[in-house]
């Protein structure tokens, strides 16, 4: 009889506007045998004091959702999606849950800005949170910086803490036309300052004007619109940018396959999908050596690489684009096979490999009181 693991992946809303919610729905849209997924949404990314209010609701039922599984033995295992502030609250609630009934649970550590979350915290604080890291099946990390970050703060074992970058569709038509009629330059993402949309319409409007008339801006995403758009108008720019507002898959994807260079210069990131989207997409990609970022973008080689807040490196990087078609189509080609190994069978097949072997260690140590003592003693 083929086995029928069950998993319950938690996190934010599927149709959540961000990475985290993207890799969720890649996951849950694969074809896994031998495992019934199921998910249960803790968060809907609303802010408003009143939607605040009904985030309570919404994190009280899927608690209950979750006990309701656990009491019924519908749980094998636990993946919980994590980045930081209230999402490790919420995570760690549920955590503890899994603890007490002996289930097991990963963590997959999504947070750009987890550091400076955590080393704000008081120590005690800090404390449980290391406890709670070190209480998981395992540790996912988007990129070798993070797996070393998380070992070295939490003391993690460093088996315990795996690589998992983020997967990416890879479309069939991705070829770039070397002369379009006018370039475009998109950015995708929260339009706000951690994001470095500040810096980048800076940078644009320091242009030459002959090279920047050769552009449109395209800033599709959600956050701080007016404030951008009365930076464009003080800048004089306002005319080559449009804000398209944050996009489906299948608009985003139009973009992309449109676009000729993509930028995010932010201060802060983990491994952002926006990036590897358009790297498959054939996309040279203009951003910075922060989190994940230098593992998968080499200067010169996958895209350009500018130091977070250095407006003159963002505009000369622009500028070598613009000039230099042939650099263009080059970093865009190696950007593509660069992430060819990121492709969601590689992915899944690999997660799947992971959840497998944490179940079943779990039934082992349950059906050996022995073994689970001793493991017991050893936490």
């Amino acid at each position: 009889m083929e086995k029928d693991n069950k998993v319950i992946m938690i996190g934010p809303s599927l149709s959540e506007q961000g990475g985290m919610g993207t890799v969720e729905t890649l996951i849950m849209n694969t074809e896994c045998t031998g495992f019934t997924i199921k998910h249960i949404t803790t968060w809907k990314g609303k802010s408003s004091s009143f939607a605040k209010l009904n985030q309570v609701k919404v994190f009280t039922m899927a608690f209950l959702t979750l006990l309701g599984y656990l009491s019924q033995n519908e749980v094998d295992l636990v993946h919980l999606h994590i980045s930081e502030r209230g999402s490790i609250v919420r995570k760690g609630i549920i955590a503890l849950a899994c603890v007490v009934v002996g289930k097991p649970f990963i963590l997959h550590a999504h947070g750009c800005e987890f550091h400076e979350f955590y080393e704000a915290l008081p120590r005690l604080i800090q404390k449980l949170i290391t406890a709670l890291f070190q209480r998981s099946a395992c540790l996912i990390a988007l990129s070798e910086s993070w797996r070393n970050y998380y070992i070295e703060t939490c003391h993690l074992s460093p088996e315990k803490v795996i690589v998992l970058n983020n997967p990416v569709t890879l479309p069939d038509e991705w070829q770039k036309d070397p002369h379009p009629e006018k370039l475009k330059f998109v950015f995708l993402g929260k339009i706000n300052k951690r994001k470095g949309i500040f810096d980048l319409l800076t940078a644009f409007a320091n242009l030459k004007p002959d090279c920047r008339n050769q552009v449109e801006l395209v800033l599709a995403g959600a956050g701080e619109i007016e404030q951008t758009q009365d930076l464009a108008t003080q800048l004089g720019i306002q005319d080559q940018i449009s804000f398209p507002g944050w996009l489906d898959q299948q608009q985003r994807d139009e973009l992309l396959a449109q676009s000729d260079v993509m930028l995010l210069p932010s201060y802060n990131e983990g491994l952002p999908m926006a990036i590897l989207e358009a790297m498959s997409w054939g996309l040279p990609v203009i951003t910075t050596p922060v989190g994940g970022i230098p593992e998968v973008i080499e200067h010169g080689e996958t895209g350009l690489l500018v130091n977070p807040g250095n407006i003159q490196e963002l505009t000369e990087a622009m500028q070598s684009l613009i000039e230099n078609p042939s650099l263009r189509l080059s970093l865009g080609c190696a950007a593509r096979k660069k992430v060819e190994p990121l492709s969601m069978e590689n992915y899944s097949h690999t997660l799947f490999n992971l959840y497998d072997e944490i179940i079943e260690q779990n039934r082992t140590q349950q059906a050996d009181p022995e073994n689970r003592e001793s493991n017991s003693l050893q936490k």
